[in-house]
């Protein structure tokens, strides 16, 4: 068992192209990517550049 307070918690980052322009007609919903981060390393929200499957090129996926 862990002591004390967990500090990693789990993140889900979404495709900020396909947030703002809405869900196009060709593509079936949003990019998410899944994963955990230190919540004392890392307070702030961040973002990363990931693969978009729906968009089809390189994106900015934000927390």
């Amino acid at each position: 068992m862990s002591k004390g307070k967990d500090f990693r918690i789990i993140v889900i980052f979404e495709c900020t192209y396909c947030v703002r322009k809405g869900i196009n007609k060709e593509s079936t919903g949003i990019s998410k990517y899944i994963t955990q981060k230190n919540r004392h390393s890392t307070p702030n929200r961040f973002e990363l550049r990931k693969f978009c499957r729906y968009c089809r090129k390189y994106t900015i996926h934000r927390e």
